[in-house]
């Protein structure tokens, strides 16, 4: 249970990462993932990257301060939101692979849904990490695309999210059960990152 902790980054690095030892059950043809971090980065920035063994992935990633991409099997949409000092950011995304559609919270309000990749499904051999990008499975990380600072509150689930599923997963009480979630959380660190209240 790691509710009340972060994870810290304290530098820029190509190797340091917190992998997360959950697996889903079967490929992904739904998902929602939602995570809180903290940093003043300006310069382009992975926060969550999920890789197959076939070389899909998800990713949460951050070019520039005021933009969040969302990646599903190497096609992305973006989402602008406002500029803001250095303060906590809380984001969730969805994507349900029947519609294609894509949701995206920030700070708990839903943004304009899109559309991504239709009909495309996550295999079901993965490698899931926080705070670098996956350029091969597991590994291929670029310091210049490491994330800085900390990341907590991190949830997936192999369904979509409502905006109430958001904001209840903004207080670590989410309403469903995730594949993983902060409060049952399966991690193993690497590198120089560390676990701090």
């Amino acid at each position: 249970d790691l509710v009340c902790k972060v994870f810290v980054f304290p530098q820029e690095t190509k190797d340091s990462h917190v992998l997360v030892r959950a697996k889903p059950e079967q490929p992904l043809q739904n998902f929602a993932v939602c995570l809180q971090s903290y940093t003043d980065l300006t310069r382009p920035h992975s926060l969550f990257s999920y890789a197959t063994k076939a070389q899909d992935k998800i990713l949460v990633f951050k070019p520039k301060p005021r933009e969040y991409r969302l990646y599903v099997g190497g096609k992305f949409v973006s989402f602008g939101v406002p500029k803001s000092i250095a303060v906590s950011k809380h984001v969730c995304a969805s994507w349900e692979s029947t519609t294609g559609i894509m949701g995206f919270w920030f700070n708990g309000k839903p943004w304009p849904h899109k559309g991504l990749q239709r009909g495309y499904m996550e295999g079901a051999e993965v490698a899931i990490v926080l705070g670098q990008e996956q350029d091969t499975f597991g590994g291929g990380f670029d310091a210049q695309q490491s994330f800085v600072e900390e990341i907590s509150s991190v949830y997936m689930w192999d369904t979509g999210i409502s905006t109430s599923g958001v904001v209840a997963a903004m207080y670590n009480s989410p309403n469903e059960a995730p594949i993983f979630g902060w409060r049952n959380f399966p991690y193993k660190i690497m590198g120089e990152v560390y676990l701090k209240p």
